[in-house]
């Protein structure tokens, strides 16, 4: 049980919280590269951490990432146009560079004045089909990642985010709970004709245990956990990394990405990637999408896009729900994997309250997470540094395994603490 003090330390991020200040000591996702598809489309808007941003690709083709609102007279750049290589406000024409340079002030005589200051500009990267920047400190800005996937080629790789109206941290319990795969998803797991992929190569035999074993440790970036459920002599093994705050690898060659966009709003991140298979291409790529539901999310409201519209699951439209489904004998009524996922945090309200809960020997990674992420605030506010913070996460990984009963999972996946190093 977790008192309402630590629950609000942990889940709020807004600027001037400790978690919110952790974070940002840390590269966050911002946007895929596939949301600015070509130079000069349209500007993005972009949630981060309780903050309000536009992203944009000039005419060369580089990234921009601003303050939402024009320095000018306090206007949405989001409303602007992509052209002469900036981002020009409708309002008054005031164009801006993509590190925030003043290029022109067409309602202004003086061509000295635009050389007195700047729009609030942030660091971009762009790598593994996602837009990545920096919005603390410049004093505290780390390298950057050096995950295996952000120098592979695009057919290499598939990144995709989905928007959901909750709390970070209800996603991330989601994702470190292999308890819940047994049961929630179990419809899924036993329709007729699935796909004969790594996924459900890896998660099959959980339709037939729903009480895997479970054990955590925390370690240098976070946790480590595996889930254990065995089949005879064997014991069919995953094991899943947490590196704090943000980041899941998981067995099924995804690393993962959970950032608050507001206190009740996150963009859930997941990239495929293994260095052989050729996620970002046809057929792999719809019929990995398809497998988890990943094709449906604009029918669901889980784009940056629909969120706002009515398709979005709330508890007016019964969070999507179709209960005619599961009377007929769907476990859940929803579409798949992620809209299933998606139902139980958003059915949860936007910031959960977590003084009534109960927590379960299953539940053992998601009690380590809570004391990692409270652990790393508390260091944040008393002046020190978060954890994982300028780490290398190269060597780190999730795995999945058949070994016999009895084996310690920890050894399938020592690198992730033999291994484990910082950078300077």
């Amino acid at each position: 049980m977790l008192s309402a003090k630590d629950n609000e330390l942990m889940c709020r991020t807004n600027l001037g919280t400790p978690m919110g200040q952790a974070m940002r000591h840390f590269w966050i996702p911002a946007l895929l590269s596939s949301e600015l598809p070509e130079p000069d489309c349209d500007p993005v808007h972009v949630e981060l951490l309780g903050g309000n941003f536009v992203a944009f690709r000039d005419s060369e083709g580089k990234v921009g990432m601003l303050d939402e609102m024009c320095c000018h007279r306090g206007a949405s750049l989001t409303t602007g146009r992509s052209e002469n290589c900036g981002l020009r406000c409708i309002y008054h024409g005031w164009l801006f560079a993509a590190d925030g340079t003043v290029l022109e002030t067409p309602n202004v005589v003086d061509p000295k004045f635009k050389t007195r200051f700047k729009a609030k500009s942030f660091p971009v990267c762009e790598a593994g089909g996602v837009i990545w920047t920096y919005i603390g400190d410049p004093a505290n800005q780390p390298p950057f990642y050096d995950f295996p996937f952000l120098d592979a080629s695009d057919e290499k790789v598939l990144a995709t985010v989905q928007i959901i109206g909750c709390n970070y941290i209800q996603i991330l319990e989601g994702l470190l709970d292999s308890s819940h795969l047994s049961v929630l998803h179990i419809s899924q797991f036993t329709k007729a004709a699935l796909p004969d992929i790594k996924f459900v190569q890896n998660t099959g035999h959980m339709a037939h245990n729903s009480t895997p074993r479970i054990e955590a440790q925390e370690t240098e970036f976070g946790l480590h956990y595996g889930a254990q459920r065995e089949f005879g002599d064997t014991a069919e093994t995953n094991v899943t990394a947490f590196i704090s705050p943000f980041f899941i690898l998981n067995p099924n060659d995804i690393y993962m990405a959970v950032v608050p966009m507001a206190d009740d709003k996150c963009a859930f991140y997941a990239v495929w990637y293994d260095g052989v298979r050729d996620y970002g291409l046809e057929p792999l790529r719809s019929e990995q999408m398809r497998t988890v539901g990943l094709d449906r999310l604009e029918e669901y409201g889980m784009t940056r896009k629909t969120f706002y519209t009515a398709a979005a699951g709330s508890r007016a439209n019964g969070f999507r729900q179709d209960r005619a489904q599961v009377k007929a004998g769907h476990h859940t009524g929803m579409g798949s994997f992620v809209q299933e996922d998606a139902l139980i945090c958003l059915s949860a309200g936007g910031l959960r309250d977590r003084g009534y809960e109960h927590l379960a020997p299953a539940d053992m990674a998601i009690a380590q997470m809570y004391r990692v992420l409270l652990k790393s605030a508390k260091k944040v506010a008393a002046g020190g540094k978060p954890i994982a913070y300028q780490m290398s996460v190269a060597n780190l990984r999730g795995g999945r395994f058949s070994v016999p009963v009895g084996t310690d999972w920890r050894t399938l996946v020592s690198g992730n603490l033999s291994e484990a190093k910082f950078v300077a």
